[in-house]
């Protein structure tokens, strides 16, 4: 027998929201596993105590963010526009379905005005030191790649530039490998520039090709015949793929010269890293399974002969 069903789509029930986020949701997983309201000790002195208007709830915010990169989500436009109509993600936020939402335009401003870097970094430390606790955290063998992120910015609008070339740390500590390793297989060290035997550091200069639209980001090459502007992210994963690190330069920046800062930073929140298992030095080796110490990757990563 047919069976059609009558529109009931302006019938009144009364129900909890939580009654209609799947047991097993993801954000549910989440929230038990985090006390978010940490996140107030670490703000508190970017809020007026007495003054001013009330604000957005600084929790909601962040957790805004997540909800974006969690589903992958392209911007917070579309994001709010999700959770305008998703269950899970009001109940997330602690939302009720007629409560009305930040508007997009708040989440981005916060986060590039009130929010510093310090505050930011805090919370990145603070979420490694909740996974270290539970003893999923293993930063003795770490993994290095670079991705490139493509900038929203045309390539018709650009300018040539003058830039001084970056100079590499550890250039001296390079050379003085290569020249122990030259030796032990019978050839002469590599000329050295200056009178005391070191290589000269040489002021020089390179063109680049500057966005008038984006100033901070820089030409890619996709292949031979394409080009965009771009931005690289440089991470530090460890082996179960925690984010330990991560440098964003303009696409034009030699996985060499970020490697420095990364690498840097790095050791100082985790002394006990040993090895380093970059992507891009195996190649080089030949061997996907091949474990590199810190010197042998900068090596691969400037292509020192």
């Amino acid at each position: 027998m047919l069976k059609k069903e009558m529109e009931q789509r302006q019938a009144i029930e009364m129900l909890c929201t939580d009654m209609l986020v799947p047991k097993d949701h993801l954000l549910r997983k989440i929230d038990a596993a985090v006390d978010f309201s940490y996140i107030y000790g670490l703000v508190e002195e970017l809020y007026c105590e007495d003054n001013g208007r009330p604000s957005c709830d600084p929790v909601v915010l962040f957790k805004l963010v997540l909800i974006q990169h969690l589903f992958g989500i392209r911007s917070l436009r579309q994001t709010m526009q999700d959770v305008e109509v998703n269950v899970a993600y009001r109940w997330f936020l602690g939302y009720t379905m007629s409560q009305q939402l930040p508007h997009f335009a708040t989440i981005s401003y916060a986060f590039r005005h009130r929010f510093t870097a310090d505050v930011i970094e805090a919370v990145f430390r603070w979420v490694l030191e909740e996974v270290a606790c539970a003893g999923y955290l293993s930063p003795e063998v770490v993994f290095v790649d670079g991705t490139h992120i493509k900038a929203n910015a045309n390539m018709k609008k650009q300018v040539k530039k003058q830039i001084p070339k970056a100079a590499r740390h550890y250039q001296e500590q390079l050379m003085e490998e290569v020249d122990a390793d030259r030796k032990d297989h019978g050839k002469k060290p590599l000329k050295k520039d200056n009178d005391d035997g070191t290589p000269s550091a040489k002021s020089e200069e390179k063109t680049i090709t500057e966005s008038t639209t984006d100033p901070d980001c820089g030409v890619f090459h996709k292949g031979e015949h394409k080009k965009c502007f771009a931005y690289e992210a440089h991470t530090v994963c460890e082996k179960r793929g925690y984010v330990l690190e991560v440098e964003v330069t303009p696409g034009n920046v030699h996985d060499s010269v970020a490697f420095d800062t990364v690498f840097e930073r790095l050791v100082e929140h985790y002394p006990e890293v040993e090895v380093v298992q970059p992507m891009q030095a195996t190649k080089h080796h030949g061997s996907a399974n091949r474990s590199l110490t810190a010197v042998e990757f900068l090596r691969c990563l400037t292509n020192v002969p």
